[in-house]
């Protein structure tokens, strides 16, 4: 066994735990609207603030990946909540202050910074480089000591969007470890639109965060037994949405079994509806890693709408915004998409049926002991399935694989089928009467 296979290995009663507790997501209901501080089981979830006031603590622990192996991480969280991957969702308003106190636990100096956000200022002072005697930069911005050390950002919200916040620190080896979250500015008025643009509005209860990032293992060993890191081997192994791997993506927000990997990656909708479901989802992707993140939903196109924060918007005001069947995400790049599902057939067992011959046993590849597929191509029907599958659909709901394009990131470690991969559920326009 290599010596990240050795990696505090779990059990492999887990997957059965997995299993289990996937079933339980996919029984749940469409979540409720995302507030600051409110637990959601899907989507986006805010940190707490009060008067956008954060309080982070930059520390270390570890992660779980799905096949059975713990990787050592530092990241940012709470101070009232403890080490996650990644750090917490910040949630603030155009044109208002915002705070962020950084209290550090970490073994040498780290900082934040706030790409896109501009007049950032470090205990008062404007936010600039740090230098050595030799003039050399040691930081990108003020940073807090090692060990017990602390500094107070604090900037206006800019342009509406969604931004990368990250270590500007040693930033290659600090932001691999885990040193960044996402910044979602709201417009004024207006938490319903990506930007200020009346045409980005989207549905609250559907809104999405992916956070892409990469692992390479080796390099998190070194750096937990104080090894020097040989960046000439660097090779990322796990590729990851909101710091998890498939199919720990498709788990709920703040799964028992996950504890510091609070944020899932399921994308749960309804088919558009121009009265009872006219807006769309919004998905934001951001890029943590170190290569382009090619993103690929399976089913539907998406609308890109912002890049990097900035409304896609000629300069009198005409629309620029464009459909996407991949979203190709740059190293820190950020680009909001709105995402809807048309049932472009209307295709009807009854009333307009599929004009072909449709056979008994539908998905021809039931080689394993369960289904998720409905076995009717229908949405909101179902099928018969063989009495030796256990049936895992609950109301003939669709299931849509969205996945990285560079396939080497949708593995685990070199097993495929895992990754920077997640699902997209559409349930019938109804409603899932299981729920």
């Amino acid at each position: 066994m290599t010596t990240t296979g050795k990696l505090r290995t779990r059990f492999a009663e887990r997957r059965v735990t997995i299993g289990l507790a996937l079933t339980a997501l996919l029984l749940a209901g469409v979540p409720a609207m995302s507030t600051a501080g409110a637990a959601t089981s899907e989507g986006l979830e805010c940190a707490s603030a009060t008067q956008q006031t954060f309080n982070l603590t930059a520390g270390d622990g570890y992660v779980s990946t799905p096949d059975g192996n713990s990787l050592y991480m530092w990241s940012y969280g709470m101070s009232s909540g403890g080490f996650q991957l990644p750090g917490p969702t910040l949630c603030v308003v155009s044109g208002q202050k915002v705070t962020v106190v950084l209290h550090n636990t970490l073994p040498e100096e780290t900082s934040i910074v706030f790409p896109g956000q501009r007049g950032v200022t470090a205990d008062g002072d404007p936010a600039q480089p740090q230098l050595n005697a030799t003039g050399g930069m040691t930081s990108m911005v003020q940073a807090a000591d090692a060990n017990s050390g602390s500094v107070t950002y604090e900037f206006t919200a800019g342009s509406p969007g969604t931004y990368l916040y990250e270590s500007g620190t040693d930033m290659n080896k600090q932001v691999q470890m885990g040193l960044y979250g996402a910044l979602v500015v709201r417009p004024a008025g207006h938490p319903d639109q990506v930007n200020n643009r009346a045409d980005s509005k989207f549905d609250p209860q559907h809104e999405y965060v992916f956070l892409l990032s990469e692992v390479d293992p080796d390099l998190h060993l070194a750096v937990e037994r104080h090894d020097p890191v040989d960046w000439s081997s660097y090779r990322a192994r796990y590729f990851m949405i909101n710091g998890r791997s498939m199919p720990d993506t498709l788990a709920p927000n703040h799964a028992s079994w996950l504890p510091h990997q609070p944020y899932g990656a399921l994308v749960h909708i309804k088919p558009y509806d121009a009265s009872t479901n006219p807006d769309p989802a919004v998905i934001r992707y951001l890029n943590a890693g170190t290569v382009n993140y090619p993103f690929h939903p399976h089913g539907s196109d998406e609308r890109v709408v912002n890049t990097d924060g900035q409304a896609l918007a000629g300069s009198n005001a005409e629309d620029l915004s464009y459909l996407k069947y991949d979203i190709d995400v740059q190293p820190g790049q950020s680009v909001d998409a709105l995402m809807d599902w048309r049932d472009a057939e209307h295709w009807n067992a009854s009333t307009n049926p599929i004009p072909t011959t449709i056979p008994a046993i539908t998905d021809q590849l039931l080689v394993g002991p369960d289904t998720w597929f409905s076995e009717s191509p229908y949405l909101g029907s179902k099928g018969a399935v063989p009495t030796n599958i256990t049936d895992n659909n609950q109301c003939g709901e669709y299931y849509h694989v969205a996945h990285s394009h560079a396939l080497e990131q949708a593995t685990n470690y070199g097993a495929t089928f895992g990754g920077m991969m997640t699902v997209f559920r559409i349930d019938p326009p109804a409603g899932c009467p299981a729920n």
